[in-house]
């Protein structure tokens, strides 16, 4: 299969230059040309298969050619060697808890595939690659452990300071070796725009390999594809619409989803849950894409002002507004409403949601106020990585999971930067 950016659909490339460039020349995002058709059978009944079979399954058609059948059934088995429960929160409405791998977030799925395809990629030769990443939360230590002493491999992590927990700044500035981190004195949009500059800076981007681990990135979108059909696999015996309502700030969970019903999944109807950043759910009131800079909030995961993953969205939908709002409805909350979320599922249901999937929540619920179907919301990031916000309003003291303990007790090991891009790079190239 190839790839074409979406700012000029001639720029096509295969899937292993797509991994390696992340980002097209034009500055498009890659997409597939096509999007292939499952199997009927499979699809009918995916509800018996392993979440590495279903794995293999959805991602062959994209990696045919690049990687072989053997090699892709190693990299799911490892990649994907967690648990993914489905919990029912109330009659017909279900979390789907996807913070259950090795840094208790969704871009878990994403960057642990990543790193072991582009290990693969470039095994036995002398490519070396420099994985720039900008993070508003939980990115950057999902990258960072997925590609922690993967063999010619630097990562480098913007993030914003003083703009993500405490946690998770722990989680992606503590590991050493491999992994450096960038402290980035603004916001999200600032870091993005950073890693985008540099990979349109040719010769910064050639020399040192530059490629992202963002969902900017093919190999970190594409399987977040995963969870959808493990999901509707468990659910469809139901009988009733499946809908998913999505967290969303950079649109790639969203356009995951997007390109898994392209494919074949049965799911009825998406939700864009958005917190004060609520570009998006705008768009889908006034056919105004129109980004605007970001806004700090408790849910810092979703604090995006000018969402790339639109670009993939428009092109999936032909840029025709008409076929955006017959698959998605758009809702926003403010920091006040989500607190409320919060204490509401643990109060009637004594369910824990980090503010993310509160959010996710809260619109799953408006839209099932009128709509008579099977309702799940994504529960993004284990609520012990927002404790800060969540222990106050359940008026309850979080456990720390043993996997996170051993971060706690070291420093903070990060580089502070400037939001200009000739600051930025010539930090850069220090570090490099």
């Amino acid at each position: 299969m190839k790839f074409y950016s979406t700012n000029n659909n001639a720029n096509i490339v295969a899937f292993d230059t797509a991994v390696r460039q992340g980002l097209a020349y034009d500055k498009g995002l890659f997409m597939p040309e096509s999007i292939p058709d499952l199997d009927q059978e499979f699809l009918a009944n995916i509800g018996n298969y392993s979440l590495p079979e279903v794995a293999i399954e959805i991602l062959r058609p994209y990696v045919q050619g690049h990687i072989s059948e053997a090699t892709l059934e190693t990299l799911c088995s490892d990649a994907f060697n967690f648990e993914l429960p489905l919990v029912e929160v109330e009659t017909n409405v279900y979390s789907l808890e996807l913070y259950h791998g090795p840094t208790l977030a969704f871009k878990d799925f994403g960057a642990r595939f990543m790193a072991r395809v582009l290990g693969e990629l470039n095994a036995g030769g002398d490519q070396q690659n420099t994985i720039l990443v900008a993070t508003s939360g939980d990115t950057g230590s999902a990258v960072a452990s997925g590609f922690y002493k993967v063999p010619n491999t630097r990562v480098v992590i913007l993030y914003p300071k003083g703009k993500v927990s405490t946690l998770q700044e722990k989680q992606m500035t503590t590991l050493g070796e491999n992994i450096s981190a960038l402290a980035i004195e603004g916001n999200f949009d600032d870091c993005q725009r950073l890693v985008k500059q540099a990979f349109l800076d040719k010769d910064l981007a050639e020399k040192y390999g530059l490629t992202s681990a963002n969902s900017i990135n093919l190999a970190r979108l594409l399987p977040q594809m995963l969870y959808y059909f493990y999901a509707v696999g468990k659910l469809q015996a139901a009988g009733k619409p499946i809908i998913f309502s999505v967290p969303s700030g950079n649109y790639g969970n969203l356009t995951a989803g997007l390109i898994a019903s392209k494919m074949g999944l049965p799911i009825d109807h998406f939700l864009a849950a958005a917190n004060a950043n609520k570009i998006i759910p705008e768009y889908l009131k006034t056919g105004k894409f129109e980004p605007k800079p970001s806004i700090k909030t408790i849910s810092n995961a979703m604090d995006v002002g000018d969402p790339s993953n639109f670009a993939r969205m428009n092109s999936l939908f032909d840029g025709e507004l008409s076929k955006f709002r017959r698959k998605i409805t758009g809702y926003s909350f403010n920091d006040a409403e989500t607190r409320d979320g919060i204490a509401f599922l643990k109060e009637q249901y004594n369910y824990i949601a980090d503010p993310h999937g509160a959010i996710g929540y809260l619109a799953l619920k408006e839209y099932m106020a009128s709509h008579n179907v099977t309702g799940v919301f994504l529960e993004t990031a284990h609520p012990i990585k927002f404790r800060e916000e969540v222990e106050p309003v359940i008026q309850e003291q979080l456990i720390l999971p043993d996997i996170l303990k051993p971060v706690m007790d070291k420093p903070v090991i990060a580089t502070t930067c400037g939001t200009s891009y000739e600051e930025f790079a010539a930090v850069l190239k220090g570090m490099l």
